[in-house]
C-alpha cells in the first residue's frame, strides 16, 4: 500500500474521474475465446497528454492499444474519445492514427511522398497536401531530405518521418507501439526528447505502449503498470517509482529489496515490520491489522553502506558481508549478505574520479537507510 502522504495512484478496479479526461476507458475487456487479454481496463487521459502503458510481453497493453485504434473490437466496456463512444467504430472512421514499431514506410516512395500518402488518400486538395507535408517534414526536422528514400536514412530519422505522416492528418489521438524498439540505446536515449518536443508541439494526445520502464518515465506524464491484463498503478513517473501500489510494481520498475515480514506497529505517521534481519521501521502510516503479513520495499540508491555504524540513534541499521561489487562508472553495486541468507543490493554514485568506497568482497558492513525512504506494501 502507498504510504498516506504519497500522491494518489488509480488502480484498475477504480471507474476514472472523466470530467477532465478526453480518452476515456470503462471497465474495458477483451476476451481471446478462454484467454483473459483485458481486464475491466478503466483509464482516463488527458487531452494533450502523453500517457504510457508499460509492461512485460503478454501483460495486454499492446491489445489495448489496439482496441483503441480499432483494431480490435472490445469485449465488453466502452471507450470515449472526446465525449463519442467509440468502442464500436471501424478504425477508418476514428479520428485516430497509429505508428508501429517498424514504421511500415513505403520503401519505394520519397521522404515527401510517404508523408503526403495518407492525405492523398482522405482526397485532400493539392494545395492543402502540399502545406501539410511541407509543414510536417519543417516540423521533424527533415525538409533537406524530402527527396530522399527510406533506406537512404538513419533508423531516428526513419523514426520522425514516421511520426510525420502520423501527424499530417491531424489524428486527436497519437498511439505509439514500442516507438523506439527497432533504434540502439544511444540513439534511442537521444530520440526520446526529440519525440517528446514533437509531440508536444504539436499537442496531440499521445498513448505509447513499452516495454522500457526508462523510456516510458523520460517520455510519458503518467504511466499505467499493467500485468495479466489489469492496470496495477496509474501515476507519474515518481509515483510509480517512489510509491508503488503494490510488490508487483516495486519490483517491475527500476531495482529494489523487499523484505517480507509482519506488521509490528501501526501509528497515526508510522509502522514498522518484524522481519527476519529485524524490525523495519517506515515513515508512514498504513491501516491494517497488527501481524497481517506485508513487504518494505527500499530501493538501492537509497541505502547506505560502510565498514563503521552510523553515529546516533540512527533507525534501520543492519549488518551483512559484502559479496560482490560491480562497478558501472556513474555508480558502484554492493551486493551484501545478511546473516539470514537475504542479499541486499545498495547502489552508491561515483561523485567524482577518486571517490570510491574502501570496501572489498567479505568486508563485515553496516547497511541502512531513512524511515521516509521505505514504503510498506499490504499486496
Amino acid at each position: 500500500m502507498s504510504p498516506a502522504t504519497a500522491p494518489a495512484a488509480t488502480a484498475s478496479s477504480t471507474v476514472p474521474d472523466a470530467s477532465d479526461g478526453y480518452l476515456v476507458t470503462d471497465k474495458l475487456v477483451k476476451r481471446f475465446d478462454d484467454a483473459l487479454a483485458v481486464d475491466e481496463v478503466s483509464l482516463s487521459i488527458r487531452k494533450g497528454e502523453i500517457f504510457a502503458l508499460l509492461g512485460s510481453s503478454g501483460c495486454g497493453k499492446s491489445t489495448l492499444l489496439r482496441m483503441l485504434a480499432g483494431f480490435e473490437t472490445p469485449t465488453s466496456g466502452t471507450i470515449r474519445l472526446g465525449g463519442q463512444d467509440v468502442a464500436n467504430m471501424p478504425p477508418y472512421e476514428r479520428p485516430v492514427n497509429m505508428m508501429f514499431q517498424s514504421y511500415a514506410l513505403f520503401p519505394h516512395l520519397s521522404l515527401w511522398d510517404n508523408v503526403a500518402f495518407g492525405l492523398r488518400r482522405e482526397g485532400l486538395p493539392r494545395t492543402e497536401v502540399k502545406k501539410r507535408t511541407d509543414e510536417m517534414l519543417a516540423l521533424v526536422q527533415l525538409t533537406p531530405y524530402a527527396k530522399r528514400k527510406p533506406h537512404q536514412l538513419s533508423g531516428g530519422q526513419q523514426q520522425r518521418v514516421a511520426l510525420a505522416r502520423s501527424l499530417a492528418k491531424r489524428p486527436k489521438l497519437l498511439l505509439l507501439d514500442e516507438p523506439l524498439g527497432a533504434l540502439d540505446k544511444k540513439l534511442r536515449e537521444q530520440t526520446q526528447f526529440e519525440l517528446v518536443n514533437i509531440i508536444e508541439q504539436v499537442g496531440v494526445t499521445c498513448v505509447m505502449v513499452t516495454h522500457d520502464q526508462e523510456e516510458a518515465m523520460t517520455m510519458a506524464g503518467r504511466i499505467a503498470v499493467m500485468s495479466k491484463g489489469r492496470v496495477q498503478q496509474v501515476g507519474s513517473p515518481q509515483q510509480v517509482y517512489e510509491y508503488p501500489a503494490n510488490r508487483f510494481v516495486a519490483d517491475f520498475i527500476g531495482n529494489v529489496n523487499l523484505f517480507e515480514g509482519k506488521l509490528s506497529v501501526d501509528e497515526v505517521d508510522r509502522c514498522a515490520a518484524s522481519t527476519p534481519i529485524g524490525e523495519i521501521h517506515v515513515g508512514h502510516a498504513v491501516s491494517g491489522a497488527l501481524g497481517m503479513p506485508v513487504a518494505v520495499a527500499v530501493r538501492p540508491e537509497k541505502i547506505s553502506i560502510s565498514r563503521t555504524r552510523p553515529a546516533g540513534d540512527t533507525p534501520n541499521v543492519f549488518a551483512g558481508k559484502v559479496k560482490e561489487i560491480a562497478y558501472f562508472g556513474s555508480y558502484n553495486t554492493y551486493i551484501v549478505a545478511t546473516p539470514q541468507g537475504q542479499r541486499i543490493k545498495v547502489t552508491e554514485p561515483n561523485g567524482s574520479r577518486h571517490e570510491l568506497l574502501d570496501l572489498t568482497w567479505e568486508d563485515e558492513v553496516f547497511y541502512w537507510w531513512d524511515t521516509t525512504d521505505a514504503v510498506l506494501l499490504r499486496d
